[in-house]
């Protein structure tokens, strides 16, 4: 319990840290959707995995009405998530998150209706996706991949990229 406690606040810190608009710790966990719903997920997992699955919808849904942000009390999160600002945020059941990761407003972690069992994607560690992105089934994003505001992801992406385009179009390796 004190170990979730802990690492609910590093991703307050790291959310300080990330956004010049914050003044302090604080402030992110009084004032900031994208901290509050990653306390109701926190919940909301430990329900999940515990089978308690009509209560584990019901924390998420408050978290959904509270913050305008749904996650699926399914989809693992990385430490330090931050999703800034988070309205229309939407992320599937069989998610996953890495560590480090910025995920703006109105992007969608989604599925396509066609697959079953892992439906959604997958992301690494240190990956930032841009408002009103749509990242659709079950596909790998890299680690260090940047996509730009508005893309519609529907393959995968290697690692140590940027991708831009609705769909997807360009792929730009970042040189070191």
């Amino acid at each position: 319990m004190f170990k979730k406690i802990k690492e609910l606040y590093e991703d307050a810190k790291n959310i300080q840290a990330k956004d010049p608009a914050a003044s302090n710790v604080w402030e992110v966990m009084l004032l900031y959707p994208g901290f509050h719903i990653l306390v109701f997920h926190q919940i909301a997992h430990f329900l999940y995995r515990k089978r308690l699955l009509f209560l584990a919808r019901l924390v998420s849904q408050i978290g959904r009405f509270l913050t305008g942000i749904e996650i699926h009390p399914g989809a693992k999160m990385g430490r330090r998530l931050f999703i800034d600002h988070g309205m229309g945020v939407v992320i599937g059941e069989t998610a996953k998150i890495g560590d480090d990761c910025t995920i703006y407003h109105q992007v969608t972690l989604g599925g396509t209706g066609k697959d079953t069992f892992k439906r959604h994607p997958t992301l690494g560690n240190h990956v930032m996706v841009g408002a009103g992105t749509k990242v659709l089934g079950p596909i790998q994003i890299g680690d260090n991949v940047k996509i730009g505001a508005g893309s519609v992801v529907l393959k995968s992406i290697p690692a140590n990229c940027t991708a831009v385009g609705a769909p997807i179009d360009k792929i730009r390796e970042h040189l070191s």
